[in-house]
C-alpha cells in the first residue's frame, strides 16, 4: 500500500511515497522542482474593445485615462500592437500619442471598466479551476500553480498552458501569454518574453541563461529610479547585479530590498502562489520639484496622485468613504489630515475637491515650513460599487 504525501521547501517541492504493509513502513522522498505560470492578458483593455467592436482591429486603438483639464490631458493606459508600431506605449502623455499617430485613422477611447471588469472575472475563473493554487495581480494578469497536477513536468506544463490558452481564447475570445518557471519571479518576466499569445518555459537548469542577459528593469519590481541607481553603479544587466556582494546592496538599497534584489538577480524567489489579502486603502505620494507653500504647485502634484489612485479604484471596482492628504516638510516632520464622507463614492472630481480641502487646512494650520513631499490617500473601502451617474469621471 502506497501513500503519497506533499510539501514544500522553498522552490522545492517535496513528494513523499510512503510504503507500508503490516510489518514495514517505508518513506521515499523526491524532491520536485514548483511549476508556476503567469498568464498576463495581452493588452487587456484595448483588447476588450476590439472584441466589442471588431471594426478597431484594423486601426490603431490608444486606451486613455483623462485627467479632465483639457480634451487631450491625460495619460495612455494601453495601446494595440498597430499603435504601438508607431511609438505609442502606457504611460506616455495623450497628446503626445496623438502626435505620433497624427497621419493614421487612430481611435482614442476613455478608459471603460464596467466592459473590463466581467470579461477579467471569468477568465480568473478558468485559471482557478486549473490550478492548485491561484494568485490574481490585478485586472489582467494571474499566478496560479500546478505543481502536482503536472507532477513536477515543464513539458506537460506547457501543453496545459496552450490548453488553458485555447479554453480562455474559444470562452472569451481574447488572447493572453504565459511564463512558465520554478517560481512566481521567473514565471511573471517570461511572459512578457514572446508577446502577444506566445507561452515561454524556462526550466531550472535554464534560470542563469534566461536572465543573465537581461536588463536590470526586467526584474520585478525594479522601476525607472532603482534602475537608474544601478546603472549609476555599473550594473546594467542582471547577471552584473548577480556578482555584486549582497553587502553593497543592502547598504545601497536598504535591507529588505537590498536581499530582494541579490536574491532575484540569482533567480531566487520562495514566496508562495495565494490570493493576496483585501486591499484595505490607497495611497500615492511624490517628491515636489522644489519646497514649496504655494497650494496651486501642491494642488498640480495632488491631482496627478489622485488620478492614479482613482484609475487603481476603477480597477478594482472600489468605493471610498475617507480621504486624506499627508506632507512631510522642509525639517522632514510628516502631517496628516483626513476627512470622512457621509456616502461612498468613486468619484474622482470628489476626491480631488477634498483633496483640495485637506491641503488648504493643512497649510493655514502648519505654518511657515515648506512642503518637501504631498500625497493622496482614500481608505475605508467598499466592493459595493453602486451605480452613479459620473459625469465627470472623463472629459
Amino acid at each position: 500500500m502506497y501513500t503519497v504525501r506533499y510539501s514544500k521547501k522553498g522552490d522545492i517541492f517535496v513528494v513523499q511515497i510512503i510504503k507500508s504493509s503490516l510489518n514495514m513502513c517505508e518513506t521515499v522522498s523526491l524532491a520536485v522542482t514548483r511549476v508556476i505560470m503567469h498568464f498576463d492578458l495581452d493588452y487587456f483593455f484595448a483588447q476588450c474593445e476590439e472584441r466589442a467592436n471588431p471594426d478597431l482591429k484594423e486601426k490603431p486603438l490608444v486606451v486613455c485615462v483623462y485627467s479632465g483639464r483639457t480634451e487631450d490631458s491625460g495619460a495612455v493606459s494601453t495601446a494595440n500592437y498597430i499603435a504601438r508600431k508607431y511609438g505609442v506605449k502606457s504611460g506616455i502623455p495623450i497628446a503626445f500619442a496623438k502626435r505620433l499617430l497624427k497621419e493614421t485613422n487612430a481611435v482614442f477611447l476613455p478608459v471603460n471598466f464596467e466592459l473590463y471588469k466581467p470579461v477579467s472575472n471569468n477568465i480568473m475563473k478558468i485559471l482557478q479551476v486549473h490550478g492548485e493554487n491561484f494568485e490574481q495581480w490585478g485586472i489582467d494578469e494571474a499566478f496560479i500553480e500546478v505543481t502536482q497536477k503536472v507532477k513536477g513536468s515543464f513539458e506537460m506544463a506547457e501543453k496545459l498552458a496552450q490548453r488553458i490558452k485555447n479554453e480562455i481564447l474559444a470562452k472569451e475570445k481574447l488572447t493572453c501569454s504565459v511564463g512558465i518557471g520554478p517560481n512566481k519571479l521567473i514565471a511573471k518576466i517570461a511572459s512578457d518574453m514572446q508577446k502577444p499569445d506566445g507561452i515561454t518555459v524556462v526550466k531550472p537548469d535554464q534560470v542563469e541563461n534566461f536572465l543573465y542577459l537581461l536588463p536590470v528593469s526586467k526584474l520585478v519590481w525594479v522601476g525607472r529610479k532603482t534602475e537608474k541607481m544601478l546603472n549609476r553603479l555599473g550594473i546594467k544587466t542582471v547577471g552584473e547585479l548577480a556578482k555584486v556582494k549582497p553587502e553593497r546592496l543592502v547598504e545601497t538599497f536598504g535591507k529588505k530590498f537590498g536581499v530582494y534584489l541579490y536574491k532575484a538577480a540569482k533567480g531566487i524567489d520562495e514566496t508562495p502562489v495565494k490570493q493576496r489579502k483585501e486591499i484595505k486603502s490607497l495611497s500615492k505620494i511624490s517628491t515636489l520639484k522644489q519646497n514649496t507653500r504655494d497650494l496651486n504647485v501642491i494642488l498640480d502634484v495632488a491631482y496627478r496622485l489622485c488620478e492614479k489612485i482613482h484609475s487603481k479604484l476603477q480597477q478594482h471596482g472600489f468605493t471610498f468613504r475617507l480621504v486624506g492628504v499627508l506632507t512631510v516638510m522642509e525639517n522632514m516632520h510628516t502631517y496628516s489630515r483626513s476627512k470622512s464622507l457621509s456616502n461612498p463614492t468613486n468619484d474622482l472630481e470628489v476626491l480631488k475637491g477634498n483633496a483640495k480641502e485637506l491641503f488648504e487646512r493643512l497649510l493655514n494650520e502648519i505654518s511657515e515650513l515648506e512642503v518637501r513631499r504631498a500625497g493622496v490617500r482614500v481608505a475605508s473601502l467598499s466592493k459595493k460599487l453602486k451605480k452613479q451617474k459620473q459625469l465627470t469621471e472623463f472629459a
